[in-house]
Order: C-alpha cells, then sequence, then structure tokens
C-alpha cells in the first residue's frame, strides 16, 4: 500500500467550524512511491489566503462528515472518489480530490479549476492515486 501522511498543523487556522473537539474521519496526503506527497506541495505553493480557505473546507469535512454540497461531493462515474470544493478569491476554484481509505480522508490530487469542466486528466490522476492507495 502507498503510505500516507498526517495533514498535522499545514491548515491549523484556529477552526472553528464546528463546536466538535475530535475529527469524524482525519486527513492524510497521499505519499509516491518517492516519498513525495504531492497535494503538501501544491498546498505550500498556494498564496497564504488560498491555503486558509481551503485548510478551513478540509476540516469542515475532517470534523462534519458526511458533508455535502457546497463543500463536498462525490464524483459521479468515479466510484469511491469525492471531492473538497473551493471558492477562492477572484471567482478562482480549487479541487481536492480524495477517498476514503481505513477511516481515513486520503487526498490524492489537488488542482485550480481554469475551466467550468474538471479535466479528464485530473480525475484520471486522482483515480490513479486512489487504485494505489486501495493495495
Amino acid at each position: 500500500m502507498t503510505e500516507c501522511t498526517s495533514l498535522g498543523t499545514l491548515y491549523h487556522v484556529g477552526y472553528s467550524v464546528a463546536e466538535r473537539k475530535t475529527k469524524r474521519i482525519p486527513a492524510v496526503f497521499y505519499r509516491t512511491g518517492s516519498g513525495t506527497e504531492p497535494v503538501r506541495a501544491w498546498l505550500k505553493d498556494l498564496p497564504d489566503e488560498d491555503r486558509r480557505i481551503i485548510g478551513l473546507d478540509i476540516a469542515t469535512v475532517e470534523y462534519g462528515w458526511p458533508v455535502g454540497m457546497p463543500i463536498c461531493r462525490s464524483i459521479a462515474g468515479r466510484r469511491g472518489l469525492w471531492e473538497v470544493r473551493s471558492s477562492l478569491p477572484g471567482g478562482r476554484i480549487a479541487r481536492v480530490f480524495f477517498c476514503i481509505r481505513r477511516g481515513q480522508l486520503v487526498f490524492l490530487h489537488g488542482m485550480l479549476k481554469k475551466t467550468e469542466k474538471t479535466p479528464d486528466s485530473d480525475l484520471d490522476l486522482a483515480t490513479k492515486r486512489k487504485k494505489e492507495v486501495e493495495r
């Protein structure tokens, strides 16, 4: 199985979306065979405000699971693949794709949307990583 690591404090910003003290479902990052964590690297490269917004949306899913629209939804035609949906300043949109494995959210791929439709290449990459995690 591919390794995953905890989100740690990457997005800790005094989360107060819920009064809940424990996460219903903790999140971890997908880790490649060479040890890199592509979603963590992507998040770290984002501006602070974008990272804060995405982090709050991730925390909403962790503490409030199951969560529906507008924050989270399953991907049609991609069984077991979900997305965290974040609205960023300037009308930009971010997506973080994840699956659930062994009681954890496993973040597989993150992207900034440039078109209304999510490119198949992004969904294919998330699906490929999901299959690796499930081995």
